[in-house]
């Protein structure tokens, strides 16, 4: 079976892409544990310094969540499922919908074709996991609202105009040029870009969906902690418990 989520090395950069093109890169279960991994390690490798995040062909960037499969979706969104101070820039083309707006949302850069539209469906369809609602402090807010309450299609040119998107490109031409703007990144210093990121994490406003996820996570921790599981037992034996921080 293919991996859901590829990587591809170009020297210090490395482009992730969704691989579900049939689905029309629609996030699954398998995607979203994939993408959480590679980004990991992207962030663990000293040797790669940029990300782009891509999909595999040109009709979809990401079709959003899997109703079929559906996600742990936070997994696969930037500052949420993983955190990285190296710079992100999506690729994108065709559709970006629900869970695939949040995904670019959150990168630090991003480039679309002619033929990207950005489109969040879930108020049609009675449901929303939340996350879109950071997407308030990412573009002005009547257009943001636009999108989550009309359900507008919106398209990379008008996107571009409001500063969500940073060039629009020639159809096929999007991974070429978050390429270019990698290549660019590579003349920085590493420290800097890193420094500044981490500036302007605490300048962005954080949504109630990453806040929640983050005490979750710090909740599962605990509740999957050895030190759990040795503080039952030593109830159970009526002994003093040894805990080992782990």
């Amino acid at each position: 079976m293919p991996q859901a989520v590829t990587t591809e090395h170009r020297g210090p950069i490395s482009i992730i892409r969704i691989n579900r093109p049939e689905r029309l890169n629609a996030i699954n279960q398998a995607v979203a544990v994939e993408m959480q991994q590679a980004f990991q390690a992207f962030d663990a490798d000293d040797n790669q310094r940029v990300a782009v995040l891509s999909g595999v062909g040109d009709r979809a960037f990401c079709s959003g969540a899997d109703v079929s499969d559906l996600p742990e979706l936070w997994r696969a969104i930037p500052n949420v499922g993983f955190k990285t101070d190296k710079p992100i820039i999506a690729a994108t083309t065709g559709w970006v919908i629900g869970g695939g707006i949040v995904m670019v949302m959150m990168c630090d850069l991003m480039v679309s074709t002619e033929s990207t539209t950005f489109y969040y469906p879930e108020a049609k369809l009675g449901t929303t996991a939340g996350g879109i609602s950071t997407l308030a402090s990412r573009m002005p807010h009547k257009l943001a609202m636009e999108i989550m309450l009309l359900g507008s299609k919106i398209p990379a040119q008008r996107a571009y105009d409001v500063g969500f998107v940073n060039r629009v490109v020639p159809n096929g031409q999007h991974e070429a040029a978050a390429l270019e703007m990698a290549e660019q990144l590579l003349d920085s210093a590493p420290l800097v870009i890193g420094a500044l990121k981490r500036l302007v994490a605490d300048v962005l406003p954080v949504g109630p969906i990453e806040h929640m996820v983050e005490t979750a996570q710090v909740l599962a921790r605990v509740k999957q902690s050895e030190d759990l599981k040795e503080g039952i037992q030593a109830f159970k034996d009526k002994r003093k418990p040894v805990f080992r921080g782990r």
